[in-house]
């Protein structure tokens, strides 16, 4: 039975291989087929769907992902200013406003070192807590944080921007009149911090070089050491504001890119009443303001070359007084010296050894009067010897 149930199997086999009728035999064989042609194409199959279920996951982490960051997106609190000196307040996105003005999100990164860029047509500045975009249509202030510029931001720049200021390059292109608005604003910044400092740093050095006082008082010098400090962020300001200036000042291209009216439309601006260029324009306001930074810089640079001199005068005195004291020291050690030199006739004389001068009263006042001039006479000895060391040397003789 075994060899016919083989025989039978194959024969069915055969059958099918030689498409032979259908049996119930062709059946069985077919699903077997059918099986093993599934196991085989299986491999085959498999890879595709592992990758296209790795893409749907991929692109699923991507959205997630791009939600996570839009979602911690800072939000700024940007301030428009436009060239009639209308205001407008807005919250925006920082990815959103970014891609609204064209910039990158580096663009918009606060930084209190102070930069002048250019891109795509906008002028980015950043001045410590002052973030501004300008565009040839508008003026940005990106999150203001400060009370005293929130004054200025309202009550002068509105229409500094319209003309009713000060502003020199009214007839120019907004552009101009938005940067000088903006380093005006910084120069009088720095200015204010230098009025406030040079009276205190003054006032504080004629009390400490008044030489009414014999002593040096603590809190002056405390507050001094204050004084000193914000002098020297002061200067480091001013610093950086020249060399933000000069590095523009030295690229003739930079000085072209902050021209935006001239990319933006050519035929508005292209020289000036006077037969300058807009470029030559830009240098000139730029080395305007280069040169009251230079002001400050002399007017700072003085008043730290007193606070040198000053400190110089209060340690000369401080050096007068410690050398005072070392002398009197001195003194008062050489003093000491002599009289516990003539003071060993006391001591052997008040030993308990019998002699035949202690019946003598006299003898008592003559051991005391030898001890007190022997003493008094090396004491001068000493003091003269000590004054001839101290004197100044005479010059030579030519």
């Amino acid at each position: 039975m075994a060899c016919l149930r083989s025989l039978s199997w194959r024969t069915s086999c055969t059958l099918v291989l030689g498409l032979a009728p259908v049996s119930r035999h062709v059946v069985y064989c077919g699903r077997t087929a059918d099986l093993l042609g599934r196991s085989r194409a299986a491999p085959l199959c498999a890879p595709r769907r592992l990758r296209a279920a790795g893409e749907i996951h991929r692109f699923r982490t991507s959205d997630a992902s791009q939600a996570t960051l839009a979602s911690v997106s800072p939000v700024f609190t940007v301030t428009k200013f436009d060239k009639e000196g209308n205001v407008t307040s807005f919250e925006r996105k920082k990815t959103e406003l970014y891609q609204e003005l064209g910039l990158q999100a580096r663009d918009l990164r606060f930084q209190h070192v102070m930069s002048i860029t250019t891109r795509n047509n906008r002028i980015i500045m950043r001045m410590e807590y002052v973030k501004a975009v300008i565009t040839p249509e508008c003026l940005l202030i990106l999150d203001y944080r400060n009370f005293n510029l929130e004054q200025w931001l309202f009550r002068e720049l509105p229409s500094q921007l319209a003309g009713d200021g000060q502003l020199v390059t009214y007839p120019l292109p907004f552009e101009f009149r938005a940067i000088e608005a903006l380093l005006q604003y910084w120069i009088n910044t720095l200015q204010g911090k230098l009025s406030v400092l040079q009276p205190l740093i003054l006032e504080t050095l004629e009390a400490l070089v008044d030489p009414k006082h014999s002593s040096i008082d603590r809190s002056k010098l405390h507050v001094l050491l204050q004084n000193g400090k914000s002098l020297s962020e002061l200067e480091t300001d001013i610093k950086i504001f020249k060399e933000s200036i000069l590095e523009i000042l030295d690229e003739e291209e930079l000085l072209e890119e902050l021209c935006l009216t001239k990319w933006s439309d050519p035929q508005v601006f292209e020289q000036s009443s006077a037969g300058i260029d807009h470029a030559e324009e830009m240098e000139l306001l730029l080395e305007n303001y280069y040169r009251l930074a230079e002001d400050l810089s002399n007017a700072a640079r003085e008043l730290r070359a007193l606070i040198d001199d000053s400190q110089s005068i209060i340690f000369i005195n401080l050096d007068s007084h410690r050398n005072v004291m070392m002398r009197l020291n001195l003194q008062l050690t050489m003093g000491t010296f002599s009289l516990s030199l003539f003071g060993l006739m006391g001591v052997a004389f008040g030993m308990n050894l019998e002699s035949s001068l202690e019946e003598d009263h006299r003898v008592f006042w003559l051991i005391t009067g030898i001890m007190f001039m022997g003493s008094g006479l090396i004491w001068r000895r000493l003091l003269s010897f000590l004054g001839r060391q101290l004197e100044a040397p005479l010059p030579p003789l030519v």
